[in-house]
């Protein structure tokens, strides 16, 4: 009996034992099969966006003709908005239907080296040969209203020496003459006129009451309303009757020598001579024409009138639209930002002046051998052998080296992309000639650490070749990512294409960073 219950003891523990190892290990497999899914949905660090992560930043490209403060033809082309996580191309960002960096209103600060030049205000978008473009108006910087002038307090209990205004009442000659104790005047009831008091003003207002039968005008109706101000004119004995001075009922006065406040009446010619009631008229001008039924008739100046083709918006002509790429079309950054960020300039300051003459020369060297200009080196010519016989030795004309070949329209310029970052230059220039003789180079380098030039770009290509290999020109540095680090800003301009790259230089190598949609270059008709 008792083996039989100890048999069944140990089976029911191990079976138990059992079914808590076969229960552990389906909460094993349901635990890891819940964190499987939840690793691999982590996305990696997620950092919390701080305030000032900015929203948005639009980076375009402003090109003008004429004169830069007032130009005669003028466009902003989209580039990049930088949404807070990656560059997005402008042209076609939110297009609905113009795309959101060219929409209404929207104002972007012209650049130049990282300086503010102006302002630039979008009031239309127009689609020209698949791209699209921004019209508007440009501004100048507003200038920032000059402070209030802190005027020093004295001290002093005597007001004549004090700057501080103080304003004192005039005393009149029926001021000190009032017997009804006015406490204005600040003047007893029986003290009389002051003999150096000025005369009193024959054009000052009165104010009668009327009511009265003794105080009416013999031809003014209005007089036998009782209680009731009347209007008369002061200082003019033709408007006044015997009868001026009249009572108030209660025994006072209202002679010269009153300083009761009385209201005169001026004088009207179109209202009748029965009334003495004062009237507004409204004065007449040429506004009041705008109001007429026929429009025909109307002479206002400022009334706006529907014209064809060009617009006329409120606020100033719309800069007219610039078609295609004339020679004497000039280009600025034009940076559009919500948060308002501090200047940083990107032209770098050399240490040694003398520095920039060699950098730019070592450049100029590079860029004539890319483009074919330099000579190929002369062979070295062997050593004549050495003559027995005893020669007076001639020294030999050394020829003076050829000048180097010029270099049309060249641009240098040397930036500093962050700050305490070394130079980063470019170079830009072109040879004479026509078709593929025709040639474009365009540098960006480093100096190392021996001083001399480390190419980090180079593009070469030739009129004819520009569809294939596009030519790359600089418009500026611009801080396109909003982390305070400069990225330039080329134009792959080609015969009939042209985009627009960024490129990060960072540790002595250039990363492109955005490149945009490909976009037609409108020819103008007759080119």
């Amino acid at each position: 009996m008792f083996d039989e219950y100890r048999r069944v003891r140990k089976m029911s523990s191990r079976t138990a034992s059992r079914l808590w190892i076969t229960a552990a290990g389906w909460a094993a497999l349901l635990l890891i099969a819940s964190v499987i899914p939840a690793i691999a949905q982590y996305p990696g660090q997620i950092t919390k966006p701080d305030d000032h992560t900015p929203i948005m930043r639009a980076v375009a490209v402003f090109e003008w003709t004429g004169d830069e403060a007032k130009p005669k033809t003028g466009r902003l082309v989209p580039v990049c908005i930088y949404d807070g996580q990656q560059l997005q191309d402008a042209d076609i960002y939110l297009a609905r239907p113009f795309p959101l960096a060219l929409s209404s209103d929207v104002e972007y600060q012209l650049m130049r080296d990282g300086s503010p030049l102006g302002l630039f205000d979008i009031k239309t978008a127009a689609r020209e040969h698949g791209s699209w473009v921004g019209y508007g108006k440009r501004l100048p910087n507003p200038v920032a209203k000059p402070a209030p002038k802190q005027v020093a307090k004295i001290d002093a209990e005597d007001d004549s020496q004090s700057d501080t205004p103080i304003l004192h009442r005039k005393h009149h000659a029926g001021d000190a003459s009032s017997g009804s104790g006015d406490s204005s005047g600040g003047s007893s009831s029986g003290s009389g006129p002051d003999p150096n008091a000025p005369a009193p003003d024959p054009d000052r207002p009165t104010l009668h009451k009327g009511g009265d039968a003794s105080a009416g005008n013999s031809g003014d109706s209005s007089s036998t309303n009782s209680g009731s101000p009347t209007l008369h004119r002061g200082g003019d004995a033709s408007s006044s009757n015997s009868g001026d001075t009249s009572s108030s009922g209660s025994g006072s006065s209202s002679g010269s020598g009153s300083n009761q406040p009385q209201l005169h009446r001026m004088p009207d010619s179109s209202a009748p001579s029965d009334s003495s009631q004062p009237k507004l008229k409204r004065k007449k001008s040429d506004e009041d024409s705008s109001y007429v039924n026929s429009v025909d008739k109307s002479s206002d100046p400022d009334r706006p009138h529907l014209f064809r083709g060009k617009s006329l918006g409120f606020d100033g002509p719309v800069t007219p639209s610039l078609r295609g790429l004339p020679p004497d079309m000039h280009q600025e950054v034009a940076v559009s930002d919500m948060t308002d960020r501090p200047e940083h300039v990107w032209d770098y300051t050399w240490a040694n002046p003398d520095d920039e003459a060699k950098m730019k020369a070592a450049m100029e060297d590079v860029a004539r051998t890319a483009l074919g200009l330099n000579p190929p080196p002369v062979p070295a010519k062997p050593a004549p052998k050495a003559k027995t016989t005893s020669t007076a030795h001639k020294p030999k004309q050394l020829t003076p080296p050829p000048e180097p070949a010029p270099l049309l329209d060249e641009q240098f310029r040397v930036f500093e992309l962050a700050y305490g970052s070394g130079a980063t230059m470019v170079l830009s220039a072109h040879t004479d000639g026509s078709g593929a003789q025709e040639k474009f180079v365009t540098l960006v380098a480093q100096p190392d650490l021996y001083g001399n030039v480390a190419v980090l770009i180079k593009n070469v290509t030739d009129a004819v070749h520009l569809d294939d290999t596009p030519r790359m020109r600089l418009v500026d540095a611009v801080d396109a990512l909003a982390d305070n680090r400069g990225d330039l800003l080329f134009e792959l301009r080609g015969s009939t294409q042209r985009q627009f790259v960024l490129y990060r230089v960072l540790r002595g190598d250039a990363t492109r960073i955005f490149m945009s949609n490909v976009a037609e270059i409108a020819v103008p008709a007759g080119e």
